[in-house]
């Protein structure tokens, strides 16, 4: 999500067709090897939400509200609800769309000019809720309603909420590290079949696809092992990344005597 600015940016007036046009013209670059549902679904459904939401002269935060109704809805759905077929179909729906919204804040705030600080604190505040709430809901869910055998399976859900709250903290403060010291993080690159790849391999850790996993939310002996698998790819993920970032970092030369550093958690950027 990004950020609430003043009316009047540069895409006042336009019609609907022609605000999609520019917001695809004008799309963030891709990082090279990001996830694919990320890039190729969830920008562009995005895309057309921004663009209706940008006509019905909805700010960017109020999109970023939005985005979280649907998400915690959804969240304490999974919560509180009896685990059903039908439900983890809801749960699926509301959440993705969700992510949709999630990805249209920041193209409404390109339409309207640019962004601010305050909503890109407020993306942070709903991410972070969001990243951890949601596996949360998992384990209440997997306690109330999977009659489960083993209660070992309820350290998945726990393990799962500790990787994701490390990855969203560590990943913004690798980026406003890379940018306080002025490394080059890469930007916009071809697509190579390399990247691609990489796009397919990431796919465990697109949250999009994550969703996907509630439609088996009524056939527990399904949902644990496949929640099982993505939590082991999330965490092997998270190791590389850790060490990859650490070494990173620590080529980085530190700030030069009596100069103080800038502030290293403002925050970070969102696939939007």
């Amino acid at each position: 999500m990004s950020a609430d600015v003043g009316t009047g940016g540069p895409a006042t007036g336009l019609g609907y067709r022609e605000t999609v046009r520019i917001l695809a013209q004008a799309q963030k670059g891709v990082a090279p090897g990001a996830p694919a549902y990320s890039v190729l679904v969830n920008r562009r459904a995005g895309r057309y939400l921004a663009a209706g939401a940008f006509r019905a002269g909805l700010s960017p935060n109020a999109v970023s509200v939005v985005s979280a109704c649907f998400t915690f809805s959804g969240i304490a759905l999974l919560a509180f609800a009896p685990a059903s077929p039908w439900l983890g179909a809801v749960i699926w729906l509301v959440l993705a769309v969700g992510y949709a919204f999630d990805s249209a804040d920041g193209q409404v705030a390109r339409l309207r000019g640019g962004g601010s600080p305050a909503g890109e604190w407020l993306d942070h505040v709903f991410d972070s809720a969001k990243i951890t709430s949601l596996h949360l809901a998992v384990l209440i869910c997997a306690h109330r309603s999977f009659g489960l055998e083993d209660p070992a399976w309820l350290l998945v859900p726990i393990g799962y909420c500790l990787v994701a709250a490390v990855a969203f903290f560590t990943m913004i403060l690798t980026e406003q590290l890379r940018t306080t010291h002025a490394l080059r993080t890469g930007g916009s690159q071809p697509r190579t079949p390399g990247t691609r790849l990489k796009s397919l391999l990431l796919l465990p850790t697109d949250y999009g696809i994550f969703c996907f996993l509630f439609l088996f939310l009524g056939a527990p002996a399904l949902f644990m092992p496949l929640y099982t698998l993505f939590f082991a790819a999330n965490l092997l993920h998270l190791a590389l990344a850790l060490g990859k970032w650490f070494r990173e970092l620590g080529r980085l030369a530190p700030p030069a005597p009596g100069r103080p550093a800038a502030n290293a958690l403002s925050g970070g950027n969102h696939v939007g």
